[in-house]
Formats: C-alpha cells, sequence, structure tokens
C-alpha cells in the first residue's frame, strides 16, 4: 500500500462522493493503517454513498464539504480536516470535468466558447492548484506524504495526434504545469512530499460514459480495478519522483 514506512497515516480524498474518488475511499478503508480518511463532497444530494459509508466506518471515515472552484470553501474544509487531524499523508484529488448538460468537449475550432472553457480550467486546472497551495500545511511535517491528482494522458501535449478536445485536453496540460511547478516549490518547503500526476485509464464512470464506444472492453476499467491500479503506482512513488506525470500501468508519460 502507501507509504509502506508509515505504520499509521491520515489521508483525504477530494472528490469522494462517486466514482474513483468513492472507490479510493473504500479501498482506503480496508488498509489497516490508515487511522482517518477524509471523503469531500461538493453536494449532500449525490454524497449518499460516501455519508453511508461514514456512517458505517466507527468514525475513520469523516465527510467535509469542499467546491475547489471556491477557495474560501477548500479554506473551510481543510480546516475541518486539521481540527481533527493536524497531519495529512495521503492526499487524492479526483475532481475533474469533461462534460455536463452544459457542455461536450469541442471537436473543432467553430465549437469553442469561452464560458465554457474558463469552467474547464476552474475546476481542472486552478482548483487543483489552491488545493496543494492550502493542503501543505497539513503535509509539510517529518513523515513522507504524497498529494497525487487524476489527470488524464489526453493533457500530454507531445501524444496530441488527433486533435480535437480543445477545453479538456488544455486544461489538463495548464494542471499538469501546475503541479509540476508546485512540486519544485514543495522540494524547498515540505521536501518530504512526493506530488504526482496520475492517468486511470479509461474508467467505466459517469465522466466516461458518453465516450466509451470504440473503447476495447479491456480497456475499459471499473472503478475497482482503476484504483487497485493506481495503489499499485502509488505504492512505488519516492520523493524522487515528485513532479511526475504517471499512467495507470506505472510507466511515465510524456508532457
Amino acid at each position: 500500500m502507501l507509504l509502506p514506512s508509515l505504520t499509521t497515516a491520515n489521508a483525504l480524498v477530494v472528490g469522494a462522493s462517486q466514482g474513483i474518488g468513492l472507490e479510493f475511499v473504500r479501498q482506503l478503508l480496508q488498509d489497516g493503517r490508515i487511522a482517518h480518511i477524509f471523503g469531500t463532497y461538493r453536494s449532500q444530494q449525490t454524497a449518499t454513498e460516501l455519508m453511508a459509508l461514514a456512517a458505517q466506518s466507527a468514525g475513520r471515515l469523516q465527510t467535509v464539504e469542499v467546491v475547489l472552484i471556491e477557495e474560501v470553501k477548500i479554506e473551510a474544509g481543510l480546516a475541518t480536516v486539521q481540527s481533527i487531524a493536524p497531519q495529512l499523508h495521503i492526499v487524492i484529488n479526483c475532481v475533474g470535468l469533461l462534460h455536463s448538460q452544459k457542455q461536450q468537449p469541442e471537436k473543432a475550432l467553430r465549437q469553442l466558447n469561452p464560458e465554457n472553457l474558463l469552467t474547464y480550467f476552474q475546476v481542472n486546472s486552478i482548483g487543483p492548484a489552491l488545493l496543494a497551495k492550502h493542503v501543505l500545511p497539513l503535509l509539510k511535517h517529518s513523515d513522507p506524504s504524497l498529494l497525487a491528482t487524476l489527470s488524464a494522458k489526453i493533457g500530454s501535449i507531445e501524444d496530441n495526434r488527433i486533435g480535437g478536445w480543445y477545453g479538456y485536453r488544455a486544461s489538463k496540460a495548464a494542471l499538469n504545469m501546475f503541479l509540476k511547478t508546485a512540486s519544485i516549490e514543495y522540494r524547498r518547503r515540505s521536501p518530504n512530499t512526493a506530488i504526482v500526476m496520475l492517468h486511470p485509464g479509461t474508467t467505466d464512470t459517469q465522466l466516461s460514459k458518453p465516450f466509451q464506444r470504440g473503447v476495447p472492453p479491456e480497456k475499459l476499467f471499473t472503478s475497482e480495478r482503476t484504483v487497485s491500479q493506481l495503489l499499485s503506482v502509488l505504492s512505488n512513488v519516492t520523493q524522487t519522483d515528485s513532479g511526475k506525470f504517471f499512467s495507470w500501468d506505472g510507466s511515465q508519460l510524456p508532457w
């Protein structure tokens, strides 16, 4: 599991109300070394499964409201976390936007819309950067710690061969740059923390539902498989890997 040198650890999963984030919570709960797990949600209405897990966890799982596009709610949520666990060892950010009722990935320049582009960047790029800003004091301690964020291979500029998906691609590329840059500052201010970006592969969640046609069955992962694979990758991360971009199979992806 993560950070094998630790006998006890505190974990925060941001965007834990469904999909990959909820599965991270489930699998972390199975590790007895995790003393406290904090799972964040944006709306209680969509977090019923997370709330049910918390009720069954004998106090190990706490639910916290965090809205990544609102800095004051990031600060308030982390203040709640810090009042219970002054230190965090594992932070995994699973928040991301690909489509909604209001917007779909753009296939051509004529489909670009400034409002939609701003939304992509607010959720996929700026929010994770603000999380890195405010979570630093909880990760800055003498034990090894980890900040991992779900990115996407489609955010690799070098790997872009077919075009399209302008806003999603650009916002994930910006996410990678934000956190690569943050990893350099963390080396000075929190040298025991590793920051990594993760490509989870195509997972059978609401985010990917409209885009699963043409994905080979062996490349469409369940949430359980995705999280198991990513935890395996994270179990091998050391401080020397900080600032790197990993795929679900452990290979390093190009920028």
